[in-house]
Formats: C-alpha cells, sequence, structure tokens
C-alpha cells in the first residue's frame, strides 16, 4: 500500500482492509497503522518564530530540552569514560505545563504556545517509506490451507477497488513468492519436455514418433488436475513438483510399447500387426509398474507421512491421477495415432513401391553381399 501524504494512507488502507475482509478462505486482517500511539505534536509558526528571532529548529531543540536529557560532553573518570547529561529541573508532564514552558527570546522570554501549537494526536509506531512515498502493509491470514484461492480473491478485490489521492496497493508477502514458484516450475517443466524429446530422438532415429509419445503428457496433467478436483487438495507449489515428475514417469510406459512394435516392424510385421503384438505383449508389464507405484504412493497420498504431509499429499495424489489417466489413455490413445500415422506412411511407402523396412534392409544387405 502506498501514498503520497499520511491521511490518504490511512484511507486506502481503510479501503483495502474492508474489502478483503469479508472474502471466502479469510480468518483475519491486519495492517500496520492499527498500532497508533499518543504522541504531542508541536507545529512551530515559522513566520512567528522569525519575527522573534527563532527558528523552527532552535524551538525543536528547546522542547526537548525541556522533555529530556541533554548530552553536553563526556569527562574522564578513573580511566573511564563518561557522558555528561544535563536534565531540566522541572521537566514537563502535561501539555498545559509544556505550552507554558518559556522560551528565551531578544525580547524576553515568551511561553511556547505563542509560537506553536501543542496538540496531542495519534501516530504509527514505525513510518515506512518506499521512493519517497508513505507505504503500509495489510496482512491477510487465510483460514485455509487454499493461499492460492485466497491470493486470487485478494488480487480481484484490489483490481476492482478505487482508490483516491494517488494511493496505489499490490498484493505481495507469499502470494507473490507461490506466484514466483509456478511460473519457475513452469518453465523447469517445459525444459523436462524438451530434454525428454531430445533423448526420445536419439532413441527412436525419428523426429516424429517423439511427437505421439510426449501425448501421454497432456494425459497425466488431466488425470493429475481431475484427482485433486476429487480430493479437494488445492493446487500447490507441491503439486507443481508432482507434475514435473509426471514428466519422466508416464513417457516411459509408452516408450515401451512403441520400442517393441517398432522391433516387431523391423521384422517384417505391417504396421497394425505389430501394434496388436507389442500391446499383447506389454499390457501386463505397463499395467504391473504403474499398479506398483500408484499403491506405494497410497499412504502419502493418504496424508500418513506426519508432520511432512502438507508437502507430500499434494504431490502423491497429482502423480496417482496422472499415472492412472496417463496408463489408461496411452495404451488406447497412443496405438491408435501411432496407427493412424504410420500407417499412413506405411501406405505411401507400399503404393510408391518401396516396400516395407524390413523389405528394405533386406534389399540392402543383398546389394552389399553383391
Amino acid at each position: 500500500m502506498q501514498a503520497p501524504t499520511p491521511d490518504a494512507l490511512e484511507a486506502a488502507t481503510a479501503s483495502v482492509v474492508d474489502a478483503v475482509a469479508g472474502l471466502d478462505g479469510v480468518a483475519q486482517v491486519t495492517d500496520s497503522l492499527e498500532g497508533a500511539q499518543p504522541l504531542v505534536q508541536v507545529a512551530v509558526d515559522r513566520e512567528l518564530a522569525a519575527s522573534i528571532g527563532l527558528s523552527e529548529a532552535a524551538v525543536s531543540g528547546l522542547v526537548a530540552q525541556a522533555m529530556q536529557p541533554t548530552p553536553v560532553g563526556e569527562i574522564q573518570l578513573d580511566g573511564s569514560l563518561v557522558r555528561i547529561w544535563l536534565d531540566a529541573i522541572a521537566p514537563a508532564t502535561t501539555l498545559d505545563e509544556l505550552r507554558a514552558l518559556e522560551l528565551p527570546t531578544p525580547t524576553g522570554p515568551l511561553p511556547l504556545s505563542d509560537v506553536a501549537e501543542v496538540t496531542q494526536i495519534e501516530g504509527p509506531v514505525s513510518i515506512s517509506t518506499s521512493d519517497g512515498a508513505r507505504t503500509a502493509t495489510v496482512t491477510v491470514t487465510p483460514s485455509a490451507t487454499d493461499v492460492g484461492g485466497v491470493s486470487g480473491g485478494v488480487q480481484s478485490a484490489l483490481g476492482d477497488l478505487e482508490l483516491a489521492d494517488g494511493a496505489s496497493a499490490e498484493v505481495g508477502g507469499v502470494a507473490t513468492q507461490i506466484t514466483d514458484a509456478f511460473t519457475q516450475l513452469g518453465i523447469a517443466a517445459l525444459i523436462a519436455v524438451l530434454l525428454v524429446y531430445v533423448v526420445m530422438v536419439a532413441t527412436f532415429k525419428s523426429l516424429l514418433q517423439p511427437f505421439l509419445l510426449l501425448v501421454s503428457v497432456p494425459f497425466a496433467a488431466t488425470g493429475a488436475i481431475a484427482m485433486q478436483l476429487i480430493t479437494g487438495v488445492p493446487l500447490g507449489v507441491a503439486s507443481m513438483v508432482g507434475v514435473l515428475m509426471l514428466v519422466g514417469i508416464v513417457v516411459t510406459n509408452a516408450i515401451v510399447l512403441i520400442d517393441l512394435v517398432n522391433q516387431y516392424r523391423d521384422r517384417g510385421l505391417s504396421v497394425r500387426e505389430a501394434l496388436v503384438e507389442g500391446a499383447e505383449r506389454r499390457l501386463r508389464p505397463i499395467l504391473m509398474t504403474a499398479a506398483a507405484t500408484i499403491f506405494a504412493l497410497i499412504p502419502m497420498a493418504a496424508g500418513l507421512t506426519g508432520q511432512g504431509g502438507f508437502i507430500s499429499q499434494p504431490l502423491a495424489i497429482v502423480v496417482i491421477g496422472g499415472l492412472i489417466s496417463s496408463t489408461l489413455l496411452t495404451l488406447i490413445v497412443l496405438p491408435v495415432l501411432y496407427l493412424v500415422v504410420e500407417g499412413a506412411i506405411e501406405r505411401r511407402r507400399v503404393r510408391s513401391g518401396s516396400g516395407t523396412r524390413a523389405e528394405r534392409r533386406g534389399e540392402l544387405a543383398e546389394a552389399g553381399a553383391r
């Protein structure tokens, strides 16, 4: 919260507090201006003070001497340095006594009330500024673990709020840290997908087939989101870490299946025959490995890990949901896409007379033998 004047800052802070106090999921709202304490304000009439030979700084110094001890020097006493303070004989303890404080002037002593207005005001415990403007902090404490949802509600409330007198407000603190963490994890997920694609290109010696295998990644994201909606666990940093793990986990089933299909095609089988044979042989291992991983994560998903459950539970739920959806959809959608793409390529080769992959290898081997 930022404003050019104290009054504008106080009004803007009150508006923000009223706007966010009634939001769902908000347990408590506090601001840094709440801890105000009584202060004595001495407003010096500069022109009047100058007419009697006093400056604002001189008046302030005289008032300070009357209210608290003033350092006047230091002496050496028994080898130790001792500071000397000059204390007023009868310091002012009330506003009336302070107003009656006599100020020495060239024309004689005058009461402080003749050159300054002495009042009691409410002032902040601390004053913070940013780029020369007064600032205040409004702290919103969520009542649940869904910090992201509360942050979104606060951001929406601030967007609809009209602050006058040049005041402005922005969301910071934990909400900003969560946004930065989501951004960094999103970038990390994109880099992970790129690295997986590069590894698969080097493995399959193809630029097209790795794209087909990466279809399992959005399937995993769909299952992860669905599982979070079912369990009611909000999306957080731990959930994003689980999504990052899924990028490498869910692709393995697709790699195992397609690699065996390519081996059967190299032996002379057609695309359809290779898919049927490969799916029959890889179905059981894929289901067994996915089931083993899912059952191993169930204790974490159930929150049986103690104090670390707030991190491990969302991560386990995301991985379980992603594995279930990616495994089931990969076994159905991936073979269909592979049949459509590779089948079309195979049909073009047959029409052009180039034959299947195994036939071309046999022709090359025979030509090499000759």
